[in-house]
């Protein structure tokens, strides 16, 4: 018996009534992208997404899948954050950020343990950042240190000045610093390649997460000798913790591949998915249509992954948090998540309202696998 869990990155659905406390009034990642430019999504319709409720689009009456929203109990936005929780570890206080840069005595200690300088120090975009700074980087041979609105610390380095590898290195020494109240979610690796006025991003990012604070359902299913696979960046988010296989891959289409191809050779447990592409090459940029071609993209791919499921296998679709690509803000936002499930033993169209905690779907699986018996939205589907 297997469960598929893909978590489409960034793909918010309307904010909570606690959205004001993080300034993002107005966001709602799916329906305003879909206001904007309407997007081919059958098969996302089947499954229930434009019946979820809040949502003001038109419904459909064809549906194989059960549906609902799930509002976050842990306070903060990010992507650690949100895939702890669905893994069953609510945080109380979010982690530190720096919206004014990191304090000058820790970079100076991050220098000397690193034996590298860095520069600006500030909240900024990746992107913007290379094109600005990377010929001062590639003279001086100072790394690009910068922060968001989010938990991060980033440093981008070009491949010419310091190896990936070496960058991995670096930050890793770097992870090990970032404790106690410096302790952001993750410290994150930004390897860049090109020449002035062409520099590019390269597709070997890692970030480097904290250690989870108590065991999640990756733990769990492990230690019952159950499956517990990762694709994409789950194994940086839980830092390999947990995992009987990871699979490092570097975009949705990669992810979904190998997702496909596990699941058709078989396993008995979960398999957690993140899709990344929309929030972080389209959500962070504000790329309206981008972001829309993205989750057409999953939309296609969705037949082929139900094909790979038998009678009693779920797969449940949902997201970390919202990045809103038609608001203002390039940042996060905090919204509620959908909750798609589909198996062959349910009959579909079961509406599940408003669910508190993403830690919903770590109790239901928990539940649903027999390990501990827990609250589970899934007993209301058979």
């Amino acid at each position: 018996m297997k469960t598929l869990l893909f978590v489409i990155d960034g793909f918010g659905i309307g904010e909570c009534e606690d959205s004001h406390l993080y300034n993002d009034q107005g966001s709602n990642t799916f329906q305003n992208l879909y206001l904007k430019r309407k997007m081919d999504l059958p098969n996302f319709k089947k499954l229930g997404l434009f019946n979820i409720d809040g949502l003001k689009l038109e419904k459909s009456n064809e549906l194989i899948g059960s549906f609902g929203r799930i509002r976050e109990l842990s306070a903060g936005k990010d992507t650690t954050t949100g895939h702890w929780e669905i893994a069953g570890i609510v945080l109380k206080k979010p982690f530190p950020t720096f919206p004014n840069g990191f304090p000058e005595k820790l970079v100076e200690k991050l220098e000397e343990k690193t034996g590298f300088k860095f520069m600006f120090n500030q909240v900024g975009s990746g992107t913007a950042l290379i094109a600005e700074l990377g010929e001062k980087h590639l003279e001086t041979g100072e790394l690009i240190l910068y922060t968001s609105a989010d938990s991060v610390l980033q440093i981008a380095a070009h491949t010419s000045v310091i190896s990936i590898e070496k960058l991995y290195e670096v930050c890793e020494i770097v992870r090990k610093e970032m404790v106690g109240k410096f302790a952001v979610g993750r410290v994150i690796a930004r390897p860049f390649a090109g020449e002035a006025g062409n520099f590019y991003r390269l597709p070997e990012r890692k970030d480097f997460s904290l250690d989870p604070p108590t065991e999640s359902i990756l733990d769990i299913f492990k230690e019952n000798k159950l499956d517990s696979i990762g694709i994409g960046k789950i194994e940086d988010i839980f830092a390999f913790r947990g995992l009987t296989e990871s699979y490092h891959t570097h975009n949705n289409a990669e992810s979904i591949k190998k997702a496909v191809e596990i699941s058709k050779r078989g396993f008995n447990g979960f398999m957690f998915i993140n899709l990344i592409d929309t929030d972080m090459l389209y959500g962070h940029r504000n790329d309206i249509e981008g972001y829309a071609k993205c989750i057409e993209a999953i939309d296609k791919k969705i037949p082929s992954i139900i094909k790979t499921l038998d009678d009693k296998d779920l797969l449940i679709i949902t997201a970390d948090h919202g990045c809103d690509p038609t608001t203002e803000s390039t940042d996060h936002s905090r919204e509620f998540v959908p909750l798609l499930i589909y198996s062959k033993q349910f009959k579909g169209g079961v509406n599940l309202g408003t669910i508190n905690g993403f830690n919903s779907i770590c109790d239901s699986l928990i539940d649903y696998y027999g390990i501990k018996k827990n609250e589970s939205f899934i007993k209301n589907l058979k």
